[in-house]
């Protein structure tokens, strides 16, 4: 799968866009879904665990250097314990802003000032790698529809698929329902909370309330 130093949240985001339009508006469909990765990552990486389905910190003084996974990290030991599907949608904006702000630096966004209504300033933002994001499109689907055993992948390109699927990014159902629970349960640390998370997208999904859908 793409290769490089793009994190987790910034591939779901890459993945998530409508490459037919690489210039789009912001929606309120995007920040579930990148906040979604941005908590696997933690738990990937061992910084958040799960308590009883809840979100906790191992470790107060623990960093990733990534300020996107910091600074949701920090936000999490500041407040109150919430259960890991409360953090998909908890302040999700915040967590997709830094991450537009990371993929502006890093190459992928073009980020353009606009005023709405030609009075209140906003920020537009733009796909600058669109054959990059094709390409991460064709192989997320490939590990859902094909027959590559999961246990080929990585823990990281199991997330991914994972979470691409409970968001229905290709459609509902592209991937068998067994696939994606082989794909959930080998995510490694981050397993008992992509569980949860699973459901929460999805529920968000059905229920048509924020979720991530392509944006």
């Amino acid at each position: 799968m793409l290769h490089g130093p793009l994190s987790l949240p910034a591939r779901l985001c890459l993945l998530a866009w409508d490459t037919a339009r690489p210039a789009v508006d912001d929606t309120a469909q995007l920040p579930g879904l990148v906040r979604a990765g941005a908590l696997v990552d933690l738990a990937r990486r061992g910084l958040l665990i799960d308590e009883d389905g809840i979100a906790t910190p191992v470790d107060m003084d623990s960093r990733t250097g990534d300020a996107v996974l910091d600074g949701l990290l920090e936000l999490i030991h500041e407040s109150r314990p919430h259960f890991w599907r409360r953090w998909v949608t908890l302040r999700a904006r915040v967590t997709l802003d830094a991450v537009r702000e990371q993929m502006v630096a890093e190459g992928w966004l073009r980020a353009e000032k606009i005023r709405v209504l030609g009075v209140f300033p906003s920020v537009e933002y733009a796909l600058e790698r669109t054959a990059a994001a094709q390409v991460l499109r064709r192989e997320v689907r490939q590990v859902l529809t094909g027959t590559v055993p999961v246990t080929e992948l990585s823990e990281r390109d199991a997330a991914v698929a994972a979470l691409a699927a409970a968001a229905e990014l290709f459609g509902a159902a592209v991937a068998p329902e067994r696939r994606v629970e082989e794909l959930t349960g080998h995510a490694g640390a981050a397993s008992p909370a992509l569980r949860g998370i699973v459901s929460e997208v999805r529920r968000a999904v059905v229920a048509g309330t924020p979720a991530p859908v392509s944006s």
